[in-house]
């Protein structure tokens, strides 16, 4: 297998692919995505979960294009381009795959449940706690996927609230838009940074230069909505967590992990997620050794606990489960890893055909880089920014550091112009049923719209030198 690899890519470097957008095989791919990606954003409705049509997809599209390659004599070049896809989403699912391991090992050890906890514990006003949810979840999601952030402070939010729906409404709208401005301005805060990073057109430390312009995306909204919020103060029930031994070790394997994948990329050259399985492993020997030292037969100490009175949420229960590095796994969203699959290979395979270099040419080609980065931002209230992102890299754009990183601003807070645009609001529109709704999360778009276009200005003010 090896000798036939080696002589694709050979192949691959030679030729040029052929050109099937005015070709049946290139309609049919184009129907086939087009209609896969519908099925997946009327999953709520038909109940069909969304991997399942992209999966189907990615698979009749690279079946066609292999198809006409082999009529060709040239089915090599069709598989060496298929293979070249498949290995940067392996490199994703790797990295994704660690991230959210670990978090589900401390949400296993309450970590959490105690900063929220935590927070509802200080007794502060409606107002102070909107501005504290916001800037934690702000700051959080850009080391933790924001649908985790995103709930964690909505949880907050639906307990502190439960006698103020205006609170709650105007809380999970702040929180999903400090999460999508948090998660943009480092390279591990969503899929789309993922991407830039992965592809090597931005270095981990160049995000950074995004953290202005995020900021001002966040306080717009958020001191427009300040004066809409109640004055007093909630009337909290108090209650308490218990962490289990192990929960700060594992806070601490989490950062090490992530300096161990930004030390591959930078210093190494290997992908970031060679870094992130070395810190699997270290998580690995870690459970092991909480295994062989564990001793039910007596109540374990807490590494840290919080108190303030009320019910107890008892984290020092300890059974075989709890340190399976499997079960951890097995508790992934596979679901959405499964459909950035079926997304990735689609698009990759609809760039292989041509049309994506077509639509490059009208976006980068006929329009201003700037123009086509703000519009395509927009677009992502309405489609999945790791989606838009992977179609613009499979464009290849000649486009300096600049625009790359206003690509990446405008695809990451885009998506809080709707409550649907992203993760975050999809995810607390059912944590906070009937209290956040989308249409209170549109009377709140003029100003959601003003932080988007303020941001790009700073963008375009503090990073002049990248253009």
């Amino acid at each position: 297998m090896l000798p036939e690899w080696g002589y694709a890519e050979t192949v691959s470097a030679d030729a040029q692919p052929l050109d099937l957008t005015h070709h049946w095989a290139g309609y049919f791919s184009l129907t086939v995505m087009v209609a896969a990606y519908v099925a997946a954003m009327f999953e709520e409705v038909t109940e069909l979960r969304k991997s399942k049509p992209m999966l189907l997809a990615a698979a009749l599209i690279w079946f066609v294009i292999v198809l006409v390659y082999q009529e060709q004599g040239n089915d090599l070049q069709a598989v060496t381009a298929f293979k070249s896809n498949l290995q940067t989403y392996i490199e994703l699912l790797l990295f994704i795959m660690v991230s959210m391991t670990y978090l589900n090992a401390m949400e296993d050890m309450c970590i959490f449940d105690a900063l929220k906890v935590w927070l509802v514990s200080k007794h502060l006003s409606y107002r102070q706690l909107f501005w504290i949810t916001g800037l934690l979840v702000f700051f959080i999601s850009c080391v933790v996927n924001g649908l985790t952030a995103g709930l964690l402070m909505g949880a907050v939010a639906v307990a502190v609230g439960k006698n103020s729906p205006r609170f709650v409404s105007l809380a999970c709208l702040n929180i999903v838009i400090a999460t999508n401005a948090g998660g943009t301005f480092s390279p591990l805060g969503g899929i789309s940074t993922l991407f830039v990073w992965q592809h090597g057109m931005l270095g981990f430390t160049q995000f950074f230069k995004l953290f202005l312009p995020c900021l001002v995306n966040f306080l717009i909204p958020a001191l427009a909505m300040h004066l809409a919020l109640p004055k007093d103060k909630p009337d909290i029930e108090a209650d308490l967590v218990d962490l289990p031994r192990g929960a700060k070790r594992i806070i601490f394997l989490f950062g090490l992990t992530i300096g161990l994948a930004v030390s591959f990329d930078m210093m190494l050259h290997l992908p970031a997620a060679a870094g992130m399985m070395a810190g699997l492993s270290l998580l690995q020997f870690f459970y092991f050794f909480l295994h062989k030292t564990d001793k039910p037969d007596t109540q374990q100490q807490s590494d840290y606990s919080l108190f303030f009175g009320g019910g107890d949420l008892n984290a020092t229960a300890v059974n075989a489960s709890r340190f399976d590095i499997f079960d951890k796994v097995g508790r992934l969203e596979w679901d959405t890893l499964l459909f950035f699959y079926g997304a990735m290979m689609g698009i990759g395979g609809l760039g292989y055909i041509g049309y994506l270099d077509a639509i490059s040419q009208v976006l980068y080609g006929q329009l201003s880089p700037s123009l086509a980065n703000v519009l395509i931002g927009l677009s992502s209230a309405f489609v999945d920014n790791g989606t838009l992102m992977f179609a613009v890299l499979t464009m290849h754009p000649d486009i300096p550091q600049g625009q790359w990183l206003l690509l990446t601003l405008t695809l990451g807070v885009g998506g809080s112009l709707l409550a649907i645009g992203s993760a975050p609001g999809i995810g607390l529109l059912g944590q906070a049923k009937g209290q956040y709704t989308f249409s209170s999360h549109m009377k709140w778009c003029p100003v959601i719209l003003l932080g988007y276009f303020a941001s790009i200005g700073v963008h375009f003010l503090v990073n002049a030198n990248s253009f």
